[in-house]
């Protein structure tokens, strides 16, 4: 894991964004490709104006041009290899056209505040859409430290295995891991054999499982994350279809909107 692909965007995430994808680049030795994106005012998805719509969009590629040229700045005086394009228009298309050859994507797990659809749903999209890993960082967060504490939200499904190995560089500088499984009878594989997993990559995991007692396993994860505040979590991302887990709510859109510490997230 060497090629993190971040969004810019002048918006109320990006700070958190681009210090997680900073401390993430540094860590692993590896180079950060930052896509600036231009989004497409959501006006103009809307059938406004195509005369206003296109006012709106040249405001918002000036403002994203003068973004880029303090993003770049500040790179600079960063110690870590980095290159920067200019996109337009739909963010996750954005995202997945710079991701062919990146290992991780880096965007926000919760941007309901931000007045765009494209940002609030833009990291599920990604998680289902992108075939990579995403870092998703709540936008309030200071960075992630990489050699602190580690979690992974273990239910031996598909989608926590495919996050597990994909998680398996990150997790080498973690100083220490824990393996937490909710025990409501949907565990498809132990802890165990995902710890036997990790100790032959010399990561070596403790395992923690907590009772269901007729919680939902959304909220018991809720609940250890704030308890024990790691510094990340791994996790497998939209075990159900997203459809389902929007009308009906699922662990993944808990941890989005509620958790207090970056996802990484894989399908």
């Amino acid at each position: 894991m060497k090629n993190i692909l971040l969004l810019v965007h002048d918006d109320s995430g990006q700070e958190a964004r681009l210090q997680a994808a900073l401390d993430v680049t540094r860590a692993l030795s590896g180079h950060l490709s930052c896509v600036d994106v231009a989004l497409t005012p959501a006006m103009a998805e809307d059938g406004f104006s195509p005369a206003l719509s296109a006012v709106m969009m040249d405001e918002e590629i000036a403002q994203e041009k003068a973004n880029r040229k303090r993003i770049e700045a500040r790179l600079a005086h960063e110690d870590v290899l980095w290159d920067c394009i200019d996109a337009s228009g739909d963010p996750a298309a954005a995202l997945r056209r710079g991701a062919r050859l990146c290992d991780l994507i880096v965007v926000n797990s919760d941007l309901r505040a931000f007045p765009h659809p494209r940002l609030s749903e833009l990291a599920g999209e990604l998680i289902v859409t992108s075939g990579k890993p995403v870092l998703a960082v709540p936008p309030d967060i200071c960075g992630l430290n990489a050699f602190g504490r580690a979690m992974v939200a273990w239910d031996g499904s598909r989608e926590a295995e495919v996050a597990l190995r994909s998680a398996v560089p990150l997790l080498a500088h973690a100083g220490g891991v824990v393996l937490v499984e909710v025990e409501d009878g949907s565990v498809k594989l132990p802890a165990e054999e995902a710890a036997e997993y990790l100790s032959r990559h010399d990561i070596h995991a403790t395992v923690r499982r907590e009772p269901c007692n007729g919680s939902h396993a959304g909220d018991i994860l809720i609940d250890r994350v704030k308890a024990d505040r790691p510094d990340y979590l791994v996790m497998g991302g939209f075990s159900r279809p997203r459809f389902v887990e929007a009308l009906f709510g699922g662990v993944t859109r808990q941890m989005f909107e509620h958790s207090p510490v970056p996802l990484f997230l894989a399908h």
